[in-house]
């Protein structure tokens, strides 16, 4: 794809939602952080409605340690794999008041020493809570950047270098979530929705729907 439809298709992104938002709810980093990790293998949604009433009593990695793996176990029961999260989601909250503080490190190598937070969870903290231009591939990343042309690659780090590369510097702070959100209810696995595609006649995809 040449540079010159690379970024018409995120002026076209831009034009459409200028400041996308997670649809995780958070308050604080630790909060999303938290809220990424339960995320693994579930919804958004169904993520939201478990941890509405988890942050406003636990929400800090002092209180959350109090609550214990099963006490957060029941909380989070409606989660897929909840009791390999739970007990991630305890140490992670115990190793930020031993190793920084009760602090969100800001670095994705500091991050990735936690529980349950692999390369993926760490760049959507970075991007998110701290406003960093990383790129966090998951299964819609990954699918739209290689169905539009914007980044063929064979796994997500792949994706995610060319796309860090090849991605005018303007859009990189937005350009996880307009991805995903496009990923989540436009370019959707099975039947792309193409005819509502903003970016159809942009896009390299020789099946597209009708």
């Amino acid at each position: 794809m040449n540079p010159a439809r690379r970024r018409e298709i995120f002026e076209r992104f831009r034009a459409a939602s200028p400041q996308p938002k997670s649809e995780l709810v958070y308050r604080t980093p630790y909060e999303l952080l938290v809220a990424v990790v339960l995320s693994a293998q579930a919804t958004d949604k169904s993520v939201n409605l478990a941890t509405k009433r988890l942050f406003e009593d636990f929400g800090s990695p002092d209180r959350m340690v109090k609550l214990g793996v099963k006490g957060l176990e029941d909380q989070i029961r409606t989660i897929g794999l909840f009791r390999t999260k739970a007990k991630n989601v305890i140490e992670l909250s115990r190793l930020l008041l031993e190793r920084f503080n009760g602090e969100v490190p800001r670095r994705r190598e500091e991050l990735e020493t936690l529980p349950g937070v692999g390369r993926k969870t760490a760049n959507v903290v970075l991007n998110v809570a701290f406003g960093e231009p990383t790129m966090a591939v998951d299964t819609h990343i990954f699918r739209v950047a290689n169905r539009t042309g914007l980044a063929a690659g064979k796994d997500v780090l792949s994706v995610e270098l060319k796309l860090l590369k090849t991605i005018p510097p303007e859009f990189l702070q937005h350009a996880h979530h307009w991805l995903i959100l496009h990923g989540r209810y436009v370019c959707v696995a099975r039947k792309p929705r193409c005819p509502e595609c903003p970016i159809r006649d942009l896009c390299d995809f020789k099946g597209k729907t009708r």
